[in-house]
């Protein structure tokens, strides 16, 4: 194996060194001995030509990624549902309004606050929330990076998404109350 298939494999478990890699704000230098040492090889030099011609390569794709992605998010719309409760129990409720997804050993419920049941034993319940609903193209499936990207998007504004659920053309994120009137900005700026 070459040096620079050792480089690339060694850095496609490191997502953060990834992103500075096609950011480009990345010392290539620092690394290179940063990777020299785990790698251990001595040529340095082979590993900074492999990270600078793999941080240019990152950088076009990351262009191009953001580009189908922006584009997409454009030709989507957005919808914003208030009052929703999220229930993780270990049981499941019988017959409950909302959406239901079963984890083999857990359920998960988005419900009305209004639809909760009075006596109800969850493992986590998170009331008071917003549903912020991102409708987009079919073209959705085969876009590498939407969810990311939003993901993303919000923890960069310092909104927690208590749960996210994306489903065809839809993208499903339920935030806190207290973050939903930030997340709905952020998103709307984004979304024709």
């Amino acid at each position: 194996m070459t040096v620079a298939q050792d480089v690339r494999n060694h850095l496609r478990n490191k997502p953060y060194l990834l992103e500075a890699l096609e950011k480009g704000i990345v010392n290539l230098s620092e690394l290179s001995r940063q990777l020299q040492k785990e790698l251990k090889t001595s040529d340095t030099s082979a590993i900074k030509a492999a990270l600078r011609r793999y941080s240019e390569e990152l950088q076009k794709h990351r262009q191009k990624r953001e580009e189908k992605v922006l584009h997409l998010l454009r030709k989507s719309s957005i919808a914003v549902y208030d009052r929703k409760s999220v229930i993780i129990t270990a049981k499941e409720l019988e017959q409950q309004p909302g959406m239901k997804v079963d984890l083999l050993d857990k359920f998960v419920y988005l419900m009305d606050r209004s639809d909760l049941p009075e006596r109800i034993s969850s493992l986590i319940k998170h009331e008071n929330c917003t549903m912020i609903v991102v409708h987009s193209p079919e073209e959705l499936e085969a876009t590498p990076g939407v969810v990311a990207f939003l993901a993303t998007l919000l923890s960069e504004q310092n909104v927690n998404i208590v749960e996210f659920i994306s489903c065809w053309t839809e993208t499903i994120m339920v935030v806190e109350k207290k973050d939903s009137l930030k997340a709905y900005e952020v998103l709307s700026n984004l979304v024709g």
